[in-house]
């Protein structure tokens, strides 16, 4: 069986724009009431990074234009209302600066395992420590016990790893089997332990198994495929809006890159991961059943995850998602609905991948 979990990165534009009402609060509420129709259970990965900056914003200058009130209402529903929050941060945001258009961020702290032990454990327990004290009097028995890093970044991994572990956090969701990245974020995940299986984390790197491993990697769901399989008119909805609000920095990256390398990128393959904004589905479906025969290898339940952004969940991704939850709702004896929460931990550490 496969216990799936869908993830919702929830944060404004990666550069900088947008307003959290139109980006982060409204299509949250429209997901949990989609959601809640199939018996579907919501992870929202909450950027605290950029919640806590908002409130800066607020008691700087009285104004609470980012809703900053708003967000906090709105996480506190979604514990109430039994789905999940676990922790995102992109650090970029921590000491960003509002320019009356857009946050600058601070690039010199965007990659966040490159951020020394003391400073990313500080920030870890800065963040965790706000949606503990912001969740609990909902929910008394809420941990912050998950976490992603902004831009999947976990390599290097010593520092981050050891100061999610001293933080305790249990489990690091941010790794892509397949993925990579070059630029102002550097990753490759192309040695993941597993696509599927999580694993305990080594302190040396982030993809390597360790049995005594105290952070469990429970990996977001990845097929090493052509461009091709990644059509979908939401994915070229994704695109468009990358274009409208590009991070500068990323696109001085592609650019030095040339016409060739270009060229060479559409023969490559790449990491298709199951994203509820991008895929339609037909996709999802297909994805959800080629996972479903590589689990059934490990004669255990294997948690699946998805991913998402709130700021992307559009009326007609709303439209494309609904059959796959009705798919996922109508296979009980297959398939459940779950979160971070409901994974055995010890259990987890003990699956070895065939």
């Amino acid at each position: 069986m496969l216990r799936i979990i869908i993830t919702v990165d929830y944060e404004i534009h990666g550069n900088g724009e947008g307003a959290p009402q139109s980006l982060m609060v409204e299509p949250t509420d429209r997901m949990l009431d989609l959601f809640e129709r199939h018996g579907a259970k919501l992870t929202i990965m909450a950027d605290v990074a950029e919640i806590l900056r908002f409130q800066q914003h607020v008691t700087e200058t009285g104004d609470d234009r980012f809703g900053a009130s708003s967000i906090v209402e709105q996480l506190r529903r979604v514990i109430a209302r039994g789905h999940d929050v676990q922790l995102h941060v992109h650090p970029g945001y921590v000491r960003a600066v509002w320019d009356g258009a857009r946050w600058r961020q601070d690039y010199g702290e965007y990659d966040f395992a490159r951020l020394d032990y003391h400073r990313a454990l500080n920030l870890i327990l800065l963040c965790k420590t706000f949606l503990e004290d912001t969740l609990r009097p909902v929910r008394p028995e809420y941990a912050c016990i998950a976490f992603r890093a902004g831009n999947w970044a976990m390599q290097p991994s010593h520092d981050v790893v050891t100061a999610l572990v001293a933080a305790g956090i249990a489990i690091d969701t941010s790794v892509f089997k397949f993925g990579r990245r070059s630029g102002p974020v550097c990753f490759d995940y192309a040695a993941a332990w597993s696509d599927i299986v999580p694993w305990p984390v080594s302190t040396r790197d982030v993809c390597a198994i360790d049995p005594s491993g105290q952070l469990v990697e429970v990996p977001i769901y990845a097929e090493s495929r052509w461009v091709g399989a990644f059509f979908s008119t939401l994915r070229l909805r994704r695109v468009l809006m990358s274009r409208r609000h590009p991070v500068g920095e990323e696109v001085a990256a592609t650019a030095a890159g040339g016409r060739w390398s270009r060229l060479a990128w559409m023969f490559q393959r790449h990491a298709w991961k199951m994203d509820i904004n991008q895929c339609d589905s037909r996709q999802l479906i297909g994805g959800l059943r080629r996972a479903e025969a590589k689990a059934a290898a490990v004669h255990r339940t294997l948690p699946l995850v998805l991913i998402g952004h709130s700021k992307l969940f559009s009326r007609a991704n709303e439209r494309r998602l609904e059959p796959f939850l009705e798919f996922v709702e109508k296979q009980p004896g297959r398939f459940r609905f779950g979160t971070f929460g409901d994974l055995d931990l010890k259990e987890l550490r003990g699956v070895v991948h065939p």
